[in-house]
């Protein structure tokens, strides 16, 4: 039997912050539609290795391959794209624009995209609705619950249809409520659509959406329950 062949892959990852490494060889393989969590310890090297994942930065030395291409090889034009179409991303704190509305938030990308300005706002309300602020659409994030918000940001990364969604610590700034209430809709919504999860998280409770869970210590991957 063939062995299932990953959506998206790092080998050998390195990088470092100045003179601090964050990741030392981290390989890892994210295959179509699963739901991956990667856990460890603040300072592991997880924010990173995701910022290496979605194109945001570039390692020092190993290579990251999406849908069969190295990142490395692409035109900055066209990473920029894919990060804009099929990628998603949402961050701790949401990092919504705060003069926009909820709906203008999540109709952004797909502006950003050439999609027409009254389709933008249809399907961005449409996605509210899915992730259940539909009724916020017209706040601003200062004016929302910070559910609401990360609620919203999930719209925002999934309303362009990605294949992958990188979430780094998606509940880490909300209450045990409204951090199984966002974990809920996006599995529910990711498993619906088939799109891959990268889930960044340090909480145990959020690592158990996940489908598998690799762990991240002093830069490197690490088998499960090794803390020496």
């Amino acid at each position: 039997m063939s062995k299932p062949v990953p959506l998206l892959s790092a080998s050998g990852l390195t990088k470092a912050h100045g003179r601090t490494p964050a990741l030392r060889g981290a390989s890892i393989d994210l295959h179509p539609g699963e739901i991956l969590a990667v856990t460890g310890a603040s300072g592991s090297g997880k924010s990173t290795l995701l910022h290496c994942l979605a194109g945001i930065v570039r390692p020092d030395e190993g290579s990251v391959t999406y849908d069969g291409r190295r990142l490395a090889d692409l035109p900055e034009k066209r990473l920029s794209e894919l990060r804009r179409t099929e990628f998603g991303v949402v961050f701790q704190f949401g990092q919504l624009i705060p003069e926009l509305t909820a709906l203008d938030n999540v109709a952004l990308p797909l502006l950003l995209a050439g999609t027409a300005r009254a389709r933008a706002r249809s399907l961005a309300g449409e996605w509210l609705e899915r992730f259940g602020v539909r009724g916020q659409q017209d706040l601003r994030p200062g004016e929302m619950s910070g559910g609401q918000a990360q609620r919203t940001a999930l719209a925002r990364a999934l309303v362009t249809g990605p294949k992958v969604v990188f979430a780094d610590e998606p509940t880490g700034a909300l209450d045990s409520l409204a951090g199984e209430q966002v974990m809920t809709a996006l599995v529910h919504t990711a498993r619906e659509s088939g799109t891959a999860v990268l889930l960044i998280t340090h909480d145990a409770q959020v690592a158990a959406y996940g489908d598998r869970e690799v762990q991240l210590r002093d830069g490197a991957v690490a088998p499960l329950g090794v803390t020496a």
